[in-house]
């Protein structure tokens, strides 16, 4: 059977009280819509659709990122009319199986999603519902049955008597059908209800009435098959899943000290013999080679770090790549485009943007090296500034192999150093040095002798 889904995406989510609509809040580090379609690609549909509405080009960005055809719901009148908006498309498929999901269920556990499929099919019901049992069901639509357990009808929580509020299974908002036999029930769906709007749960009341009642799948962990709605809801899901990422990590020879507070998203790649020390952030498409160590109350993002590298306290990494054995940090930048070659140490306070530094580089104290490449076995003094910005355009500096750079040198480039050269401390370097020189221009020292006693004595 061919399978389609579609995702109602359409949402401004008004309970989370935010200008940013509700699939677009970030599930460690991602868009929770995004989490959602990673998992229902598993699921081998032939067709996706999104529909959005509220903030529709930001949500379309991400569902057609993703491979899905957006239907655009404008205005946004209830689920039931998000479905009307898919109908055209729906039935220009021919012969098809429907999963119905709302786009904020990211932690939607795909495994169990592919049972119930498989039962919906073998079942030839023509509409199917997930419930989940709620120790606490506020909010959500409550699931009538009639004397023989078979599902009659969903009653939202505004529309809801104090009897039927008391029912603690609830609809997950996640569905099951086939268009052929749905579709057309579509026209009896009305407004007279609390909020107006159309409910695409009332379709489970027509079809109970046409002697047709509906599948239900109860849930195993409800967690994971109710949408986020509050901003404690995504607080709950980002620790879910950050837990989740973890304790997988932790199963795979990853030593992490302080599991409870390191923060890993799940696009990093880890590999066994990593230590992670309390408070670390590992972010984005980073990738940790065998034997890293990161110490606490470092960020890393977008970062290649090479096998038996030592990050230090307090350093942010962005989009930088180590090689092997390196020393980093404490409190070090290394920003876009920063490349350090084995056995690179970078210490206190230094920042690099852009920069190349070649094997066995010292750069250790209270630097910035921006546009620059540095050769082979080099050493940094402290307070070193590459000069790389004139106001309009940058500029690069080059070093060669086995310089030695004295503290508070100034390269106000373009300019390059030979290798082998020297340059003193306190120097500006304004034109190329050759190589195995010594470049000084500092001004010649003068000494002023008696000069404090005279000071002294005139106060």
């Amino acid at each position: 059977m061919n399978r389609t889904i579609v995702v109602l995406s359409a949402g401004k989510g008004t309970r989370m009280k935010s200008p940013r609509a509700k699939v677009l809040h970030p599930i460690m580090g991602r868009p929770m819509l995004a989490h959602l379609f990673d998992s229902l690609g598993a699921l081998g549909a032939s067709k996706v659709f999104a529909v959005v509405g509220h903030q529709k080009e930001k949500v379309a960005d991400i569902a057609e990122g993703c491979g899905a055809e957006c239907v655009v719901q404008e205005p946004q009148l209830g689920t039931g009319h998000a479905l009307m908006c898919c109908r055209e498309a729906l039935q220009a498929l021919g012969e098809t199986e429907v999963l119905l999901v709302s786009g904020d269920v990211p932690l939607l556990p795909v495994d169990e999603v592919e049972s119930f499929w498989k039962r919906f099919h073998k079942g030839g019901a023509a509409m199917g519902m997930v419930t989940v049992e709620l120790e606490s069901p506020a909010g959500y639509g409550r699931i009538i049955r009639d004397g023989e357990g078979r599902l009659a009808r969903v009653v939202e929580e505004k529309d809801a008597g104090p009897e039927q509020k008391r029912i603690r299974e609830v609809n997950s908002g996640i569905y099951f059908f086939r268009p052929a036999a749905v579709l057309p029930l579509l026209d009896s769906l009305g407004t007279d209800n609390a909020q107006g709007e159309y409910y695409l749960p009332d379709l489970f009341a027509a079809l109970y009435d046409q002697g047709a009642p509906a599948a239900t799948f109860p849930a195993s962990d409800p967690g994971k098959w109710l949408g986020i709605n509050t901003q404690a809801d995504l607080a709950s899901a980002n620790e879910t899943l950050r837990a989740e990422i973890v304790s997988r990590l932790m199963a795979g020879g990853v030593t992490i000290l302080g599991p409870g507070t390191v923060w890993v998203e799940p696009t990093v790649s880890i590999d066994p013999g990593c230590v992670l020390h309390p408070f670390t952030r590992i972010c984005g498409e980073t990738r940790l080679g065998a034997g890293t160590e990161i110490r606490s109350f470092s960020t890393l993002r977008d970062s290649v770090v090479g096998p038996g590298t030592l990050i230090k306290e307090n350093c942010v990494l962005e989009g930088t790549r180590t090689g092997a054995s390196c020393i980093i940090g404490p409190f070090c930048h290394t920003r876009e485009g920063t490349v350090l070659e084995e056995r690179v140490h970078l210490g206190n306070f230094v920042e690099t943007k852009k920069a190349r530094l070649g094997p066995g580089v010292k750069a250790n104290h209270l630097t910035y090296l921006g546009d620059a490449e540095v050769g082979e076995g080099s050493n940094i003094g402290a307070g070193t500034i590459t000069c790389n910005y004139d106001g309009v355009r940058k500029h690069p500096t080059v070093l060669g192999r086995n310089v030695f750079v004295g503290s508070d040198t100034q390269f106000v480039a373009p300019v390059k150093v030979g290798d082998g050269a020297y340059i003193g401390a306190g120097t500006t370097v304004t034109k190329e040095v050759p190589p195995e020189s010594l470049a000084i221009s500092r001004a010649p020292q003068k000494n002023l002798e008696g000069w404090a006693a005279r000071k002294k004595r005139k106060k």
